[in-house]
């Protein structure tokens, strides 16, 4: 329901599924797969701090062996930090020390590293610190870089630091906690002169971060502080600030913090900066130049919500204030007030490369076509000879099934099986059996960054034979193949598919297109939202579901487990569907959004569906809508083997009344 991340659920969790995950040719003659068992208890026994008593020779033979000393030795660091026993800590770190050396560049070792630095610097050891950062950390990592700022000043190895240390304070555009000490070194050497000050503090206020540019601008003199202040006033109460610069037209303000002031109003409360236009631009003088980017700044923000007054706006943008972003949306406005040739002069004003973009040229088509032009039906025909969201629409707005164009990445089993032998290949696809997908990836890419395009091709079929659909998908976008449908469109989890499908009425091809996109198939999936799973299902959301469609109440943990996810799943999409009295869109934007959110986006007049969807204001929900039902299109015409009929994604949207009981759907 929300943006993706890759949060690795509780192993023991992941473990109950982990069957999920396995290649079946791996079921049938797995000869790790006694040591894999051995290596799952005792990581989760490492995490936990404890020790399962003396390994086997099988697990000390294990690929994945270094993993569970890397986890003892940071279980072991975290003790020793909790403890705060001086005595203990020379051994622990040894220890650590030993494993890196014996170890070498290996990432179980590069990540113990870090974990062992992040201990060392919370313990003060600052000539271990020293001696164990490796240059290329120090250079990329900034955390460690300013640790080390505070070694050396711990230490009293500041010769040559000073300027190390500016540098850092001049790039350093939010709150670094790490490079207090050293700031504050430098505060105390007299190095931070009032123009380092000032300059940080303006940088940090352009970043937004108002009440740290206060503190940092606090030591200037009151001349100096005060637009510094005003900005940060600004930020916090831009409405506000703003009625009392109108009020006063001898007040000074930077035109920096006046616009990003303006740009914050226009952007939460478009209405009330149309409000104020008129007045800002009587009181600050502003003529049709200096007011253009205050214009573009409430265009966009009219434009965000649908105002029928958003194309006026625009109209008083000058050529030079326009960019990417607001031609798109001065060309989304006029699709929404149906005005096409204004949509038509937003296209012709976009850049060629964005204008060349398979979206502008299905509008620039559309445009045409409402403008008479003979050449419209030829501009979508050949459109819809390419792939993706736009090319379906062309060729459904020429009346005519659409087929994906696909291009099979023939397998090579012999290179699948070399790749398969690999020692990085077997360690990232021991780490996916055990459910540690972050370092499976890790080791992924270690082992693919090295081959040449043709192994890597094999690569993707590698991955995908192991059943690790996301990691394969990950890679053929890596390498910019996107049309081989039967390769990255797989269909596992058939049972509970077709369970949901049977409860819920809805078509498998969708449930599978909103499962690929929401998850792209991992049953261990966790949301920024903390929604669970493969149709990443809200808990509270998924005990409402469950309740009114008379199911097992879910917990936390059966959430993981797709017999129970994806049926509720698409029960929940399923009263989307009628909240929104079958418009499929939409529904699917309220899947995403928030039926709420949905809702406000609703037109006053019926208007055509792909209208209404490219002027969905958020950008996720927008590409979310459009590759589900890109996906539902393609799961359906690799099952069916034949071009589709998508009239459907035509059909006009409108507002509705909400049927009876669905008034209250979170």
């Amino acid at each position: 329901m929300m943006t993706l991340r890759s949060t690795l659920s509780p192993l023991s969790l992941a473990l109950a599924f982990a069957g999920l995950f396995a290649l079946s040719a791996t079921a049938e003659d797995d000869s790790l797969a006694i040591a894999r068992s051995e290596f799952t208890s005792a990581f989760t026994a490492a995490e936990a701090g404890s020790f399962n008593g003396e390994d086997s020779d099988r697990l000390r033979a294990y690929p994945l062996y270094s993993y569970l000393t890397a986890a003892r030795l940071k279980a072991r660091l975290a003790q020793v930090q909790a403890l705060a026993k001086p005595e203990d800590d020379r051994g622990a770190d040894d220890a650590v020390a030993a494993f890196i050396a014996a170890q070498g560049g290996t990432l179980a070792a590069n990540d113990l590293r870090r974990a062992w630095l992040s201990s060392l610097a919370a313990r003060k050891r600052w000539d271990r610190y020293l001696a164990a950062l490796p240059a290329p950390l120090a250079t990329s990592d900034t955390s460690f870089r300013c640790q080390q700022f505070a070694a050396r000043i711990a230490l009293n190895q500041t010769a040559g630091l000073a300027p190390l240390v500016i540098q850092q304070w001049q790039a350093a555009n939010q709150s670094l906690p790490a490079c207090d000490a050293a700031f504050t070194w430098a505060r105390e050497q007299n190095l931070l002169t009032p123009a380092l000050i000032e300059a940080r503090a303006r940088l940090v206020a352009g970043n937004g971060f108002s009440a740290l540019a206060k503190t940092i601008a606090a030591p200037l003199a009151a001349a100096t502080s005060a637009p510094i202040r005003q900005w940060a006033a600004l930020i916090e109460q831009p409405q506000r600030e703003l009625d009392a610069l109108i009020a006063d037209p001898s007040r000074p303000v930077e035109a920096v913090a006046l616009q990003d002031g303006w740009q914050r109003l226009a952007r939460k409360d478009p209405d009330a900066a149309a409000a104020r236009y008129a007045a800002l631009r009587q009181s600050r003088a502003l003529d049709d130049t200096a007011a253009s980017p205050f214009a573009r700044a409430l265009a966009l923000g009219m434009a965000w919500s649908r105002k029928p007054e958003t194309l006026g706006y625009f109209a008083q943008v000058l050529p030079a204030d326009n960019d990417s972003l607001s031609t798109e949306w001065w060309a989304r406005a006029a699709l929404w007030a149906g005005d096409w040739p204004q949509a038509a002069k937003a296209i012709a004003a976009m850049s060629d490369s964005q204008r060349n973009e398979q979206r502008w040229r299905y509008w620039a088509a559309r445009a045409a076509a409402a403008g008479g032009d003979p050449a419209a039906n030829d501009l979508l025909a050949a459109l819809a000879q390419e792939d993706g969201w736009y090319p379906a629409l062309a060729a459904a707005q020429s009346g005519i099934a659409y087929a994906p164009h696909p291009q099979t990445l023939a397998a090579d089993p012999a290179m699948v099986a070399k790749l398969d032998s690999q020692a990085g290949f077997i360690r990232a696809r021991e780490l996916f059996l055990s459910s540690l997908r972050n370092q499976a990836a890790a080791e992924f890419w270690a082992a693919f960054e090295p081959l040449d395009e043709t192994a890597r091709f094999q690569a993707i079929h590698l991955a995908m034979g192991w059943g690790w659909y996301e990691q394969g998908v990950a890679a053929a976008s890596r390498m910019k193949l996107f049309t081989d449908y039967a390769l990255l469109y797989p269909r596992p989890y058939e049972s509970p598919v077709k369970t949901g499908a049977a409860l819920s009425g809805l078509p498998d091809n969708l449930i599978y297109g909103v499962l690929r996109q929401e998850s792209l198939y991992r049953t261990d999936a966790v949301s920024s939202a903390n929604a669970y799973g493969l149709l990443q299902m809200l808990p509270e959301t998924a005990t409402r579901t469950a309740r009114k469609w008379q199911r097992p109440l879910p917990t936390r943990a059966t959430l993981f487990d797709p017999e129970v996810n994806v049926p509720l799943g698409a029960a929940h999409l399923r009263d989307l569907v009628d909240r929104f009295t079958g418009q499929l869109p939409v529904a699917i934007a309220g899947y995403n959004a928030g039926p709420n959110a949905a809702a406000r986006w609703l037109p006053a007049t019926p208007m055509s569906a792909d209208v209404w969807i490219e002027n969905i204001p958020y950008n996720e929900t927008r590409t979310y809508v459009q590759r589900v039902l890109w996906h539902s299109m393609v799961f359906g015409w690799c099952q069916q083997g034949k071009p589709q009929p998508l009239s459907t994604w035509l059909k006009p949207v409108a507002l509705a009344p909400v049927p009876a009981g669905l008034e209250e759907i979170p």
